[in-house]
């Protein structure tokens, strides 16, 4: 397989093996020579296919299985579910496991659910209980510890159902997005709970001690709370319970109550996933989808997923029975976007989505088809006659597949696999396949990569390089006016067929994302992993329609993130009073809220340090908040840049004189001066500055509308919607890609998950 810089540089940092001095003894050859040796198990005939899949670059398996197998710690699974009973004995049982599981490599998910309310009666001791809020603090701080002996800290889930008795305090328990950094949360939502919101009615809130109704809510004014709590921050996500639960393949077994951490595989307590993803980019020849190739790989890759639950070393024996009782495997896909791209067929389209629904029913139904003939050969999962596969029950709608053939074949001779497909987060391994992330259209066409001494460089998507060369319009240029925002929605002199094709996460509404996710998750066993993306000025009205959307084509959860809601966060926060200085009744100035859409205007200015974008917006009092935006800069001069900006604006919005924010920035030195249409420019922070005084002179009222914009002007300025502030990389400083329900670096693939 062709390996990018960017591959590259992530297989070094991650995943090959390393002697005691940190050094790399591994390139990508004797990686997967040492992956697919271990995962064949002494097999010569397997060895071969798996390795020439994983050179192939047409599949990978999940982080852990390419990080670990062959190695000391054989823990090949990315993610686990824990069970949390009402007990202390049960509860830090559960804290110890997790952190055995932390130190391995793999993410936990818990259900919060059994643990009774706080203040309830605890007889054992005659007191009252803390309640799971308190809990899943400790569980945050426990992932914290470990982290300190180790790479990163842990990724969890938490989930509490919507009638539990505090549900009101978890929906709000991430509002301060300091606490609980170590989690993602979702509330469990039933089929009662969504038709009480549909008629605006009560229900039943269920004490899990006693198993007795403590109260009842409004479940609008629940729902309402969700949502404007997501629309905050982006949590809490929301899990149908009872539609997991009618795909729970093993009833018999117990009910699903959680999911992993990034929410596409539900499992039983001390259930594992075993994950992997075909390259789908891979699979285009001659401009059209190879579908025999596409039916090899799966069957290829069901081999090697079921290959890696008996070799694989579960963190503990709970956990490697049900494993192996049930074998679940999750194949999934990645390179969605570039697929499309390369088929010149716009993601935000009918056409796109009925093509989702094919490809996945084909995948589905070959991955099932295999897992028969491997029941066949090697035996049914053992937990088999406890299945719903056992009473013949496979609900699928066939359009592409026969499935009551498949039915059938499964009642005659069993299945391998209690599930077979999951499209699971991409995040690093898609970086690998330099391919796009899952099912997630691309975040950006062209972004900044950080190298060494500071040094940017513009890393281009190859099928939107490749078309801009075939139309003749691939210039240097372009590609740094796109890197600006990496779209071309607000591009002047694209072909419209390029814009239309080339679109990104910001391009697409969220009606489009629901029902690309929608499309996937019809043929999928388990669930899809998915963050729907929303511009900054979205309402709460946006996200609850797109909640109650993804409820009505069949979802099993959904993630939302409003642009720059965490990131803005600080810019709202103020008190009016000094309360540190015991005594102190002295009056401090709070900034104003800030509206839910501001319009303003971009100039550009050229620097010492590259081409500067600085956003003015305001509001109903003037000029109330500044974005700076540098293509050739990050790291510590990217934050200065945005430590100048959220100044700025807190001033602003804080009704300081914005020609007093001047007199601070004009006139700031640094050592690469720069003269910029007949004015000296001296420093980035001078730049801000001028782009201020320019911003004063036009601006003659407290509306955008009185802005006089003249091509006269001594810099160019257009009308703008707002930029967001960014979060940085902890590692090289980039910006981070909110998406598949977590964050990542598209620059060095670092990841919370």
């Amino acid at each position: 397989m062709h390996l990018s810089d960017n591959a590259l540089v992530v297989l070094e940092k991650r995943y090959f093996a390393k002697n005691e001095a940190g050094e790399s003894i591994e390139d990508w050859e004797a990686m997967i020579r040492r992956v697919a040796s271990n995962i064949a198990g002494g097999d010569d005939e397997l060895y071969k296919r798996y390795y020439d899949l994983l050179d192939s670059g047409y599949f990978l398996p999940n982080s852990p299985t390419l990080m670990n197998a062959g190695g000391d710690l054989q823990q090949l699974s990315a993610c686990f579910v824990l069970p949390i009973e009402d007990s202390m004995d049960s509860i830090f049982e559960s804290i110890k496991n997790a952190a055995l599981i932390h130190k391995s490599g793999g993410g936990t998910g818990f259900s919060f659910s059994r643990l009774r309310e706080a203040n309830a009666r605890v007889r054992s001791t005659n007191g009252v209980s803390s309640g799971p809020i308190s809990f899943l603090k400790v569980f945050n701080a426990a992932t914290d510890a470990v982290k300190q002996g180790g790479t990163r800290r842990g990724a969890n889930m938490a989930i509490l159902n919507v009638d539990h008795p505090q549900i009101l305090d978890f929906i709000v328990c991430k509002q301060d997005t300091k606490e609980l950094t170590n989690f993602n949360i979702s509330v469990g939502l039933t089929e009662e709970f969504m038709r009480a919101v549909a008629t605006d009615s009560e229900y039943d809130l269920i004490s899990p001690h006693t198993n007795k109704v403590s109260g009842r809510l409004n479940a609008r004014k629940v729902f309402d709370l969700i949502v404007t709590m997501a629309h905050q921050n982006g949590e809490p996500g929301i899990i149908f319970l009872d539609r997991i639960n009618a795909a729970n393949p093993t009833p018999a077994l117990g009910t699903i109550e959680s999911t992993n951490p990034c929410g596409e595989q539900p499992l039983l307590p001390n259930e594992a996933c075993n994950l992997g993803s075909i390259n789908l980019a891979a699979m285009i020849d001659d401009g059209d989808i190879n579908w025999g190739l596409l039916k090899d790989v799966v069957r290829d890759s069901v081999d090697f997923l079921d290959s890696v639950i008996d070799q694989s070393k579960y963190p503990l024996p709970q956990i490697d029975e049900m494993a192996k009782g049930n074998r679940k495997i999750g194949l999934g896909i990645m390179g969605w976007a570039d697929m499309l791209y390369q088929l010149k067929i716009p993601y935000m389209s009918h056409e796109a989505v009925e093509l989702a629904e094919q490809l996945m029913e084909t995948i589905d139904y070959e991955a099932k088809l295999r897992s028969i003939e491997l029941a066949v050969i090697k035996g049914k999962f053992p937990n088999y006659e406890q299945s719903i596969y056992s009473s013949g029950i496979l609900e699928r709608e066939s359009h592409h597949c026969n499935w009551e053939s498949l039915t059938k074949q499964i009642l005659e001779k069993g299945i391998r696999n209690a599930t077979v497909t999951t499209i699971a987060p991409t995040g690093t391994i898609s970086m690998i396949a330099d391919t796009s992330s899952g099912i997630e259209p691309q975040f950006s066409l062209v972004y900044v990569k950080n190298v060494m001494d500071g040094e940017k460089l513009l890393y281009v998507n190859k099928w939107f390089e490749a078309a801009l060369e075939e139309w003749g319009l691939l210039t240097q240029d372009l590609l740094e006016e796109v890197s600006q925002t990496g779209s071309l929605a607000h591009i002047a002199d694209i072909p419209d067929e390029l814009r239309d094709i080339f679109q990104t996460a910001h391009d697409i509404s969220p009606e489009w994302h629901i029902r690309m996710q929608a499309a996937f998750q019809k043929y999928t066993d388990n669930a899809v992993s998915k963050t729907i993306n929303f511009p900054n000025s979205a309402t709460v009205n946006d996200i609850q329609n797109a909640y109650e959307l993804a409820y009505q084509l069949g979802c099993k959860g959904l993630t939302v993130y409003r642009d720059g809601s965490r990131e803005n966060q600080v810019l709202s926060a103020g008190s009016t009073t000094d309360s540190s200085v015991p005594g102190s009744t002295e009056k401090k100035v709070a900034p104003r809220q800030r509206p839910e859409i501001t319009h303003g205007v971009t100039q550009r200015l050229e620097t010492g340090c590259g081409h500067m974008y600085v956003t003015i917006n305001t509001d109903n009092q003037g000029a109330c908040e500044v974005f700076v935006q540098m293509g050739k800069v990050g790291g510590c001069a990217s934050a200065q840049l945005e430590a100048i900006a959220r100044l700025s604006s807190l001033a602003l919005r804080s009704s300081i004189k914005i020609e007093s924010i001047i007199r601070q920035l004009k006139g700031i030195r640094c050592q690469s001066p720069m003269w910029y249409k007949g004015k000296m420019i001296t420093s980035c922070g001078d730049a801000v500055g001028q782009a201020l005084e320019q911003f004063l002179s036009l601006h003659t009222g407290g509306e955008i509308k009185s802005v006089k914009v003249s091509s006269n002007t001594d810099y160019p300025v257009t009308i703008s919607t707002p930029r967001t502030i960014a979060a940085l990389c902890p590692d090289c400083g980039s910006t981070i890609e909110h998406l598949e329900g977590c964050l990542k670096c598209p620059s060095c693939g670092w990841s919370k998950c």
